[in-house]
Order: structure tokens, then C-alpha cells, then sequence
């Protein structure tokens, strides 16, 4: 039975023998091999590296008598030789390697400080450039200045380095909003000089405890700019990147009717798809239209002050004749301001400024006779206009409080709240012709004496405070009350929470640690810093501070677009300059250069009796840059490569060595 067994062997606990390396001689260089740096054999003239099991005298002679037959009885003096070569390549090669990795880096630094400043790609080429190297020859010398020559700086190159920190930047925003567990969005559209529609959108997330903001896209708008078209565009936008919508929680939009309708306006239709939507009618917006109504004594004041300065401003000859007869006055200023209703401030500073030049402009209008001139001897006109003037300037001051960033509903809607009470505060004294609280009148009506009788102004000023009182509350109606525990959770209490919600914020009040930390940081980063200790009453306050309160981010991404858009760049696609301009992440060029690594081609030469000659030639701008890292056997053709380094050996090269980096 013997036979049938199979018979194995032991297992042993001895380690492997370890594959004997074979050393290098001297010798061996009368072959033409030298030894890398992990001993294998390297032909000194066609530089091909063996494998460490030819380190045998017979298969380096075979080498050089089948691939280099011409030259097997040099003397080893002749390989000596064609050693040093090959050395000076190798060193010459890692120099430029590492200038490109350099001048590829530079560029992507240059390109970044043009797209944050929104200046045009032409500027390298025409003054960043010429600039750094008449800098660098003066200061340094003309070894200097000829290397900044290699940094890429085209047009096309620019706009590539900026197209890739743009998706760098893109890509870094939505993992950051992927982990966020809510976000919200805020949007308006608005018309480039062009006459394109640009959707901008804005994104609000949480991000290590923080709340950031930044541009999630800038897309322009085919066709229509219906509240169906809107939503596509940003539907879209949200499914190619894999954003969730049932974790969106906050839309603010302005009150246009492709926003608010019912059935097809946008606020409805992303309700349809994210239930936790709260739609957000923006409040700087709301404030202006509170405030536009007037009585019809200070509404035709209004337009009449806008007729003397449309008088003025529309003929360059009449704004220089004032602005002379201002020098001559030695007036604090020079000239008017035009007035427009798409700008929120334009009301204030128009008649303020016209009220304190009011000598001025009375005097020029006579003498170029008008019958403007009239209203500015007309006393309670004037009285009139500072009325204005004053009310303007606490609406300008309440508007600007509402603009900024990382503002919420709650911090909003207090400073509506205290100017609506100030209002009537405003309106009772008013009614008994005290206006000491509008200094504009005030002076005025101390300087014109007790001859004139301010009864039906105090009475008009009093019908227009009441009106807007009035407005204020049909525009802001919410009631945020029942959030007060949101705003101080140390002082204030929420009887129509849950038992443990507000057992939860009995133990929230009662953690000194957390006083400290609610007076030394802003309101969402408080909350913020809660999330893993008390999650639900943070998830509470989350959906009440995350949604945005106002378009005040895209209004201001609105007037960048304007500076980079101009009549002279029409053509431009900006989303890419626009985010690099607006967004606070900052993109990961180090990264960006290794994704676009240097290129070699394997060398293969057939002999030659000359010693190496080094060229160095310098790509055309208009050439696409290359992919990324990868070796090849076959030869790169000359018109195709980045910024390259040619060593050749003779005139009978099959192939050169060629570096080739996306620069």
C-alpha cells in the first residue's frame, strides 16, 4: 500500500536564499556597459539598461558585437568618453526636469492672481511678462531674466490654468457640500452686456464646524428665463454632481414672478422635488419695495430734483460749467450724481448731494435760464428735499445693515423690527412738529425763522412715516418669535418644544463652558459647534440660520461679472474666471502639477563618434498641452510636445531623448 501514499516534504521554518546580485568591474567598460545605481548593466552608447543576469562578460560583448558592431575595437578610452556623455545627459536632464516642474507651477500662480483680480489672459504676455524680466534683468541680470522666459504665460495657457483650478475648486465645493447634512441655495439672473442671461447660485453648507458660503455655478440661460427654464438649469446642475436635493432646506430668490408663482415659478417647482425647501423672499429687496411708496408733495419733489440733474448730467458742457463754478464757490464737491432705480442707494446720495450743492445748482440754472431755478427759492420745496434727504439716509443705513455675508433670517429680521419701531417713534413726534430726529430739517427749518408756518410738511412727513409703517409690516409679516431660544439660548425659553429638546437646552444653559464660547462666536458657528452634542436642537436652529436672508452675495457676484465682462471680452465665457474670482477655496495646485507630469522617450541611438551636443527648443503657445505622465518607446514628434529638451548624439539618430512637460 506504500506505493499509493503520497509522500510530501516537511515544512520547513528556513527563509528563502536570497538572489545572489552580480557586481560591477571596471573591466566591463571595454564592452561600452558602465552600472545604475541598483547594479545593472548600462550601455554607455545607447544608454539600454539590462537585467542584472547579463552582468556577465560574454552577453555584454554579444551586446556590443549584435547592436554595435561598427565600433566593438574602439579602445576603452573611446568608452570613457562616451561615459562622460552619457553622465552630462543624465545631469542635464534632472536640471530641466526640475526648471519645468518650476516654470509649470509659476504658471499656474500667475494664472490664479489674474483670475482673482478678473483681469484679461492677454496680460501676461503684454505687461505681467515684460515686466518681471526688465525687473529681473536690472536687479538680478539678463541669466535670470532669460529664465523667466520658459514660464508658458499665452493667452491659451492662462485660460486652461484657470479652466483647472476652476474644476479643482468645483470639484473641492461639492465633497465639501456632499458631507454638509444640509445646505442652501440662493440664485438671481441678471443680463451681461452681451444680452446673455447669467444664472449665478450660491451655496451655503456646513464645513469642520463652520458655516461657509461660496459660488456653486454661473450658467448662462439659452432661451426664456422662466421659472421652468431656471429650474432646469439647476436641476441639472444638482444630478450631474450628485447632490441630494431632500438635504436642501433653503431657496432665496428675489420677488420676480419666474420666482414666486404658484404652480410654475421656481420656489414651487424645487419644492416639488425637496420637501425640507423653505422659500425665502430676499429682504434687502423687500426693504426697497417698502420704501418706494411716497405722498405725492415728496414724490414730485423727487421728480423734479431728478429733472435738474438729468439737466445737468446729460450735456457734458453743463457738468463742466458747474463743476468750474463749484471750484470758483469752493463747495465740498464738484458734481451731481445721476440717479437710478435698479440701484438701492441711488435715492439718498442723489438728493444729498444735490441738497448740499443747492446754492450751486440754483445759481447755474438761472443763469442758463431755467424754470427749474424756481423750486430751489421756494422754501418749503427746499424744506421738502431735506425732509427727503434724511429719510433716505436712515433707509440707506437700514439697507446696508441688511447687505454682508453670513447673515441669517433671525439677524435680519431684529433690524427690521427696530427701524419699524423707530418709525413710530418718528411718526408721534412728527405729529407734534418735533424733527429733531431728521438734522437736514432740523437746520433748515432753524435757519429759516419763525416766518414760515411747516404745518402741512410736518403733516405729509407724518402720513408718509404712517404709509411706510404700513408697508414695512405687509412686507415682512413672519413672526420669528417662537425662535428666540435660537438667537440666546441662555436667556431665552421654548415651551413648544419637546420634553427632551428642552430638557436638552436646560443642559445647554447650564454649561459655562458653552457661555464663554456663545459670546466669542458668531451665532451659526455656535450651533455649529454643538451638532454632535445636542443634534436635535442643532438640527432645529440649523433649519432656521442656514437659509440665506437675502441675494445680497449674488447682486455683489453681479457687479464682479459686469468688471469681467466687458464691451472689449462680449465673447467670454467667465463661469470659470467668476468662480476662481469669488470662491474662498483656494485650488490645489500642487496637486494640479503632479496630475500633469513630465514625459519620456526611451532613447535609442545607433552609434557615433561624437561626443553629445544639446539642443533646446522652445514649444510654439499655440500647442495644447499634453496628458499626464506616461513613458513611451515611440518618438514624440517635435510640433506636438510642451516645452522640450532634444539631446542628440549624431547625425544618425532614430529617435531623440525627449522631456516633455505640460507647461
Amino acid at each position: 500500500m506504500e506505493k499509493f501514499l503520497v509522500r510530501t516534504n516537511k515544512p520547513t521554518d528556513a527563509p528563502p536564499a536570497a538572489k545572489k546580485l552580480r557586481r560591477y568591474d571596471e573591466a566591463y567598460l571595454q564592452f561600452g556597459f558602465t552600472a545604475t545605481a541598483d547594479l545593472r548593466p548600462q550601455c554607455v552608447v545607447c544608454a539600454e539598461v539590462l537585467a542584472n543576469d547579463s552582468m556577465k562578460p560574454c552577453k555584454l560583448k554579444r551586446h556590443l558585437e549584435t547592436k554595435h558592431a561598427g565600433i566593438k575595437n574602439k579602445p576603452t578610452e573611446y568608452f570613457k568618453r562616451k561615459l562622460d556623455g552619457l553622465h552630462q545627459q543624465q545631469a542635464t536632464i534632472s536640471v530641466h526636469s526640475t526648471v519645468s516642474k518650476q516654470c509649470l507651477e509659476a504658471s499656474y500662480v500667475v494664472a490664479k492672481r489674474i483670475g482673482k483680480l478678473g483681469k484679461p489672459h492677454t496680460i501676461t504676455e503684454t505687461l505681467i511678462l515684460p515686466a518681471a524680466q526688465d525687473m529681473c534683468r536690472i536687479m538680478i541680470g539678463d541669466s535670470a531674466a532669460a529664465k523667466l522666459g520658459a514660464v508658458p504665460l499665452s493667452n491659451d495657457t492662462v485660460a486652461r490654468r484657470i479652466v483647472d483650478m476652476s474644476n479643482d475648486i468645483r470639484e473641492q465645493l461639492i465633497e465639501f457640500v456632499k458631507k454638509s447634512p444640509y445646505y442652501a441655495l440662493q440664485l438671481d439672473e441678471s443680463t451681461d452686456i452681451a444680452g446673455q442671461a447669467q444664472l449665478l447660485t450660491y451655496v451655503r453648507y456646513l464645513r469642520d464646524k463652520a458655516i461657509e458660503e461660496d459660488v456653486l455655478f454661473c450658467r448662462p440661460l439659452q432661451s426664456h428665463t422662466t421659472g421652468e427654464a431656471i429650474f432646469n438649469v439647476l436641476d441639472i446642475f444638482i444630478r450631474e454632481n450628485g447632490l441630494a436635493w431632500d438635504r436642501c432646506i433653503g431657496l432665496c430668490t428675489d420677488g420676480a414672478q419666474a420666482m414666486t408663482g404658484r404652480e410654475r415659478g421656481l420656489a414651487a417647482r424645487v419644492q416639488q422635488v425637496a420637501p425640507l425647501v423653505k422659500w425665502t423672499h430676499c429682504m434687502v429687496h423687500r426693504e426697497a419695495l417698502a420704501a418706494k411708496k411716497m405722498p405725492v408733495l415728496f414724490d414730485s419733489v423727487l421728480n423734479q430734483s431728478v429733472k435738474m440733474i438729468n439737466l445737468i448730467k446729460s450735456r457734458p458742457l453743463n457738468t463742466r460749467l458747474l463743476g468750474v463754478l463749484c471750484q470758483e464757490m469752493g463747495s465740498g464737491h464738484e458734481q451731481l450724481l445721476l440717479h437710478t432705480e435698479v440701484r438701492w442707494l441711488s435715492r439718498g446720495r442723489v438728493l444729498q448731494r444735490l441738497y448740499e450743492l443747492r446754492e450751486e445748482v440754483k445759481w447755474f440754472l438761472t443763469e442758463i435760464k431755467s424754470d427749474l431755478a424756481k423750486h430751489l427759492d421756494d422754501t418749503m420745496w427746499l424744506a421738502s428735499l431735506s425732509y427727503l434727504v434724511d429719510i433716505f439716509d436712515r433707509l440707506n443705513g437700514l439697507n446696508l445693515s441688511l447687505q454682508g455675508r453670513e447673515t441669517h433670517i433671525l439677524l435680519l429680521a431684529d433690524k427690521v423690527h427696530a427701524f419699524t419701531q423707530k418709525l413710530d417713534l418718528w411718526h408721534g413726534r412728527i405729529s407734534r412738529g418735533n424733527c429733531d430726529m431728521f438734522p437736514s430739517l432740523a437746520d433748515f427749518i432753524t435757519d429759516a425763522g419763525t416766518s414760515h408756518d411747516f404745518s402741512s410738511l410736518f403733516q405729509s412727513a407724518s402720513e408718509h412715516l404712517s404709509a411706510m409703517r404700513k408697508q414695512f409690516a405687509t412686507y415682512f409679516k413672519e413672526d420669528y418669535s417662537s425662535f428666540a431660544w435660537v438667537r440666546d439660548p441662555f436667556v431665552c425659553t421654548a415651551n413648544e418644544l419637546s420634553i427632551d429638546m428642552q430638557e436638552q437646552l436646560i443642559e445647554l444653559k447650564s454649561d459655562s463652558r458653552l457661555k464663554e464660547l456663545f459670546s466669542s462666536c458668531p451665532l451659526l458657528s455656535f450651533w455649529a459647534a454643538l451638532m454632535q452634542e445636542y443634534p436635535e436642537l442643532c438640527d432645529v436652529a440649523f433649519k432656521i440660520l442656514l437659509p440665506f436672508a437675502s441675494t445680497y452675495l449674488c447682486e455683489a457676484g453681479f457687479s464682479k461679472m459686469t468688471a469681467l465682462k466687458t464691451k472689449y471680452r462680449n465673447r467670454a465665457q467667465i463661469e470659470d474666471d467668476l468662480r476662481l474670482c469669488l470662491s474662498n477655496i483656494e485650488p490645489r495646485i500642487e496637486d494640479l502639477c503632479k496630475a500633469k507630469q513630465a514625459q519620456f522617450t526611451k532613447p535609442r541611438f545607433t552609434g557615433s563618434h561624437n561626443t553629445a551636443d544639446l539642443s533646446v527648443a522652445r514649444r510654439p503657445s499655440h500647442v495644447e498641452d499634453q496628458p499626464s505622465a506616461a513613458v513611451s518607446s515611440a518618438s514624440t514628434p517635435s510640433s506636438t510636445v510642451a516645452d522640450h529638451v532634444t539631446v542628440t548624439r549624431d547625425l544618425r539618430v532614430t529617435s531623440s531623448l525627449v522631456i516633455s512637460h505640460d507647461v
